[in-house]
């Protein structure tokens, strides 16, 4: 009995969690409509309270709860607070916004903060049907959010295909799974593990299992030729849950993939080593069409998506990397994933106090906003030059540690690709900065009733100046981005010690 209280208290942050997204939603009953503010403030006062009390309680430990279900671990812990503290930032981000754009605020933050709680125990699971369970928490979520915006014609178009197929990979995940678990009995990573390696030939039905994981895996994630529906979901979901979904979604898929490879096929490569060349290819081919699709765009969300989908090959290269040997690709991933987060937030943060002042989001809609806000134009190029990896930025930092660790496992011809793709991004960044700061003032007047999207809300009350708080989050932002860029070791040290939970021979 003793033993099962203890296992609770190490799950103290989730269940508290689960009980400040009940809290949001019960205060949202009893507060007048000109205070809701405040519940995007209970919800950051309390995830910043989550984070101090997960670092208090969890620093160090090392569990495995229910039979191995659920780790305690410092890559859980790692992955806890940054998806709390990305929370912190996507609401900070999402306030201004909601109040001008959305109504039922305590529902939509209610529902962050349920999202945040599916993610962190993606990041604990260590079985097959628990990551399931609570990569299910996170899309239905995602699914909601992605069309909150009902007055919108686009967000219910986007959040109707998000539904549609994201109901159809989690159902080719499922089918993956029972394939697995038909073939060898089991579900846990470990056991998967140990199953493969004492498995003189694997069957072709365990073959099929694997690969409708990896597809399942693949749509959550956006790689191609599964990314059909992240440009129109981009592009129709309210701002914010744009950036969460280009930042928080990807992150906890990565968690888990991370998690399951490094556990339940990286200790088997020397006999079952075909998967790292399958992985290979997807991140070749997700981070060329990325790349290339991109050049294309006209619209500022959906060259976002395709950027994505750009870096998400990036990460995939990462898996293919993954090895007992060397902690170099576990801790490139996890790094590019903090970097990739802070510099998309920069970037997002700009574009939304851009749509809070116009309701525009065509790329041409940002001319001439070098000449009328210099440090939020300025904010936005600095995000996008990251993205590209320039060198000073995090994003140069994160990229050349992570393709040296591709690199060192052998696979130079794909970090080639990397850099080629990379340079493909460059010009399609440049050519949003040479909007803001190259073209002129549109004649058209600012903030015009007429600029909002086709079928959104038409009794909006548009901004003509940035929010001191949008603006702060940017700042921040950028703080963030130098210092990654140019000193990193101490979050470094951090991974590291992530990394020895989940590959403890490196």
């Amino acid at each position: 009995m003793q033993g099962l209280t203890t296992n609770l208290d190490l799950l103290t942050p989730e269940f508290a969690l689960a009980g400040l997204a009940f809290l949001v939603l019960a205060v949202d009953l009893v507060l007048p409509d000109d205070k809701k503010d405040l519940l995007a403030w209970l919800s950051i006062a309390g995830l910043l309270g989550l984070i101090a009390v997960s670092i208090v309680m969890l620093r160090g430990e090392d569990e495995s709860l229910y039979g191995g279900l659920l780790a305690v671990d410092n890559y859980a812990l790692f992955f806890k607070v940054f998806f709390l503290g990305m929370g912190v930032f996507i609401i900070l981000s999402s306030i201004d916004y909601v109040k001008q754009f959305l109504t039922n605020p305590g529902e939509f933050y209610g529902l962050l903060l349920f999202s945040v709680l599916g993610m962190n125990v993606m990041a604990q699971s260590r079985e097959l049907l628990t990551a399931y369970i609570s990569l299910e928490l996170l899309s239905f979520c995602l699914y909601v959010l992605a069309s909150y915006a009902r007055g919108n014609l686009k967000s219910n178009e986007g959040g109707l295909k998000f539904i549609i197929i994201g109901a159809f990979s989690s159902a080719i995940l499922l089918y993956g799974i029972s394939m697995v678990y038909s073939t060898l009995g089991v579900t846990r990573f470990v056991d998967i593990s140990a199953a493969l390696a004492s498995t003189a030939e694997v069957s072709p039905a365990l073959w099929v299992g694997v690969a409708l994981i990896l597809v399942g895996l693949g749509f959550k994630v956006a790689a191609v030729p599964f990314h059909m529906w992240a440009p129109d979901v981009y592009e129709g979901a309210p701002y914010p849950i744009t950036a969460y979904l280009a930042i928080g979604s990807k992150a906890a898929a990565f968690a888990l993939i991370l998690r399951l490879f490094a556990e339940g096929f990286v200790p088997v490569v020397d006999r079952w080593d075909q998967w790292q060349l399958i992985v290979a290819v997807l991140a070749a081919v997700t981070m060329l069409v990325g790349s290339l699709v991109a050049l294309a765009q006209r619209n500022i969300k959906r060259l976002m998506a395709y950027s994505g989908i750009s870096h998400v090959g990036f990460l995939l290269a990462g898996v293919a990397a993954l090895s007992l040997d060397s902690p170099l690709a576990s801790n490139g991933i996890m790094f590019y994933l903090v970097g990739y987060s802070v510099t998309n937030l920069v970037v997002f943060a700009g574009l939304i106090a851009f749509f809070n002042m116009t309701g525009r989001e065509m790329i041409v809609d940002l001319a001439g906003l070098a000449d009328r806000y210099p440090f939020l134009a300025a904010g936005i190029a600095i995000g996008l030059f990251s993205l590209g990896g320039l060198p000073v930025f995090a994003g140069f930092t994160v990229k050349f540690y992570l393709f040296a660790a591709v690199t060192r496992e052998g696979f130079l011809w794909l970090a080639g690709l990397a850099i080629f793709a990379s340079l493909i991004s460059i010009y399609y960044y440049l050519l949003v900065i040479r909007q803001m700061y190259i073209h002129p003032v549109p004649e058209a007047s600012e903030g015009a009733q007429d600029a909002l999207p086709e079928g959104e809300l038409s009794d909006v009350r548009l901004v003509s100046a940035p929010s001191v708080l949008l603006m702060s989050v940017l700042a921040i932002g950028l703080a963030a981005v130098f210092w990654l860029g140019v000193y990193p070791a101490h979050l470094l040290q951090t991974i590291e010690a992530a990394t020895r939970a989940v590959l403890p021979g490196t």
